[in-house]
């Protein structure tokens, strides 16, 4: 049953997937790996950034040029700003919490500091 339901959210969106993450096929060392596919590690899920066979030493928070985090936010929760990669950007309207305030993203791969100085063109400060 669990492999089916993993299947299921191989096909989501990741803000959909974000909302199912018991069932995101979990990280194991020695398995191949396709670029684009999602999985769990540790409580994080995690987008394949190319093809790969995992091993012991490439857990996917270990791994920056395999994994990126997903940073999407859930529709009904605006999570804290993270320092993203260029691998996992935020996107035009994604918002966030930072220093007290709550941020949106005016721009795709937007990965600057909301509320930074020369950043006004880039983030909105919303209510």
């Amino acid at each position: 049953m669990r492999k089916l339901l993993e299947g299921q959210t191989d096909a989501m969106a990741d803000e959909e997937i974000l909302n199912y993450p018991d069932f995101v096929e979990k990280w194991k060392s020695g398995k191949a790996y396709s670029a684009g596919k999602r999985l769990e590690h540790n409580g994080t899920i995690y987008k394949v950034l190319q093809d790969h066979t995992s091993q012991d030493d490439w857990t996917p928070h270990a791994a920056p040029s395999l994994f990126a985090k997903v940073l999407i936010p859930n529709a009904n929760v605006i999570p804290e700003w993270e320092q993203p990669d260029s691998t996992n950007p935020y996107m035009a309207g994604d918002k966030v919490t930072h220093n007290g305030k709550t941020w949106e993203s005016l721009i795709d791969n937007n990965v600057w500091e909301p509320g930074a100085t020369g950043t006004e063109s880039l983030w909105k400060e919303v209510e």
